[in-house]
């Protein structure tokens, strides 16, 4: 967790009334094989591989170990700044500032899709439908078309414009907002910070900068809940097991949240406040291995590996990785309360804005995708059994005790 202040991307952003949203096919090909070599690999450009007045610090064994986390290739169009990822299946899907959705295989250019609302602030899948957060407030789903893969249509936006109608006619249904403007509660009225999916109920939330997160039915477009979650634009929320939710945002706290379902409607209670800090928070993971027990819910502390701000987290199996504003990706190793910073990977120009992880269905390994403000996204190979950077310190090499940091914490 880290802080992104609300007005970071404020320079980038645009919006347009319209809403013409269409899709196209494309055979451009993204891939930059140019970066596929040893130069751009993290192994290379890494900091703590700079040779010393005696040679290499590496064995031959330990060059051969840190290869696992390597560097595959780039996918680079010129569309704008990287602001959402979303995988699955060895399909990506990158949203920019352009207002387009890329879609990638195999590395490859594969098709986009595109709505006229501001830049795609967030992407998730879930099942065969697609859903995008967008500067306008507002969220749209798309589907995949049966007849063509590469075909991708909206089949619907939340709210929906008959729900806001139905909504405004009651004047109970209206809240106020900042500069003591009101609108209905169903509807943002600042952009949207961050997507996700509760795997076990199938709800929808979005985080907004708005301070509010709302929560979703997709199969009918209908909201069911909109929180006051914070004092500052919520750039974080994330549903976990046991019916819990967790918020960061602008205003330099987490919150976690319990949800109590009452028939078709459902209410988000405050548990805890589980951190509280100066700078704020823009970015939140949970395991999928973990099972919250809420009388533990406590800070556990910080991890220190980056020059400037995290900007993004994902979580996957043991591994945890943050990507930052000094350009950087950090992958730590989870074992109980202890992380440990296996690498560094280098090679983004500008900011690390977004990542995504799934897993290599080839190898036992991890397929880590970083998106930039530099426009590109970097595909990575992470390997879980990587060497950690306190044994590469311990190689019989000797490293001054500034080049580098704890590698546990």
């Amino acid at each position: 967790m880290s802080s992104e202040k609300k007005s970071m991307a404020g320079n980038n952003m645009s919006s347009s009334s319209g809403d013409n949203d269409d899709y196209r096919d494309s055979s451009f090909n993204g891939y930059d094989t140019n970066r596929n070599s040893g130069e751009g690999s993290p192994m290379m450009m890494s900091p703590w591989n700079q040779p010393g007045p005696f040679g290499s610090a590496w064995s031959a064994s330990t060059k051969q170990q840190q290869l696992q986390n390597s560097l595959i290739g780039s996918l680079v169009r010129e569309e704008g700044h990287i602001y959402s990822l979303a995988a699955k299946d060895d399909i990506l899907y990158t949203g920019s500032d352009s207002k387009n959705i890329r879609v990638w295989k195999s590395m490859k250019d594969f098709s986009a899709f595109k709505s006229n609302s501001g830049l795609v602030k967030a992407i998730i899948i879930a099942d065969n439908k697609i859903f995008t957060g967008h500067q306008d407030g507002k969220i749209r789903v798309w589907k995949i078309s049966p007849k063509n893969p590469s075909v991708y249509k909206r089949s619907g936006t939340m709210p929906t414009f008959f729900d806001i109608f139905k909504a405004s006619i009651k004047p109970g249904n209206y809240v106020e907002h900042r500069r003591k403007k009101s609108a209905v509660w169903i509807k943002h009225t600042d952009a949207i910070s961050c997507l996700s999916m509760d795997k076990d109920t199938g709800m929808l939330y979005s985080a907004s900068w708005d301070k509010t997160f709302k929560v979703w039915r997709p199969e009918n477009s209908k909201c069911l809940e909109s929180v006051k979650a914070h004092d500052d634009a919520v750039n974080s929320v994330v549903a976990s097991t046991g019916a819990m939710v967790y918020t960061g945002s602008a205003d330099g706290k987490v919150k976690a949240w319990k949800r109590e379902q009452k028939g078709k409607s459902c209410k988000h209670t405050l548990v805890k406040t589980l951190l509280t800090q100066e700078s704020a928070v823009t970015a939140l993971a949970v395991s999928d291995t973990d099972k919250v027990v809420e009388k533990q819910l406590a800070h556990g502390g910080v991890l220190k590996g980056h020059k400037l701000a995290v900007l993004c987290l994902a979580a996957a199996g043991s591994l945890v990785f943050s990507g930052s504003a000094d350009k950087t990706i950090c992958v730590w190793r989870r074992e109980g309360q202890v992380h440990t910073c296996l690498s560094v990977l280098t090679g983004h120009t500008g900011p690390v804005k977004c990542l995504a992880v799934e897993k290599d269905k080839e190898d036992d390994k991890w397929v880590v995708y970083s998106g930039s403000l530099d426009k590109s996204v970097k595909v990575w190979s992470v390997s879980e059994m990587a060497p950690d950077m306190q044994q590469m310190q311990n190689s019989n090499f000797d490293w001054e005790s500034s080049s580098i940091p704890s590698a546990k914490y």
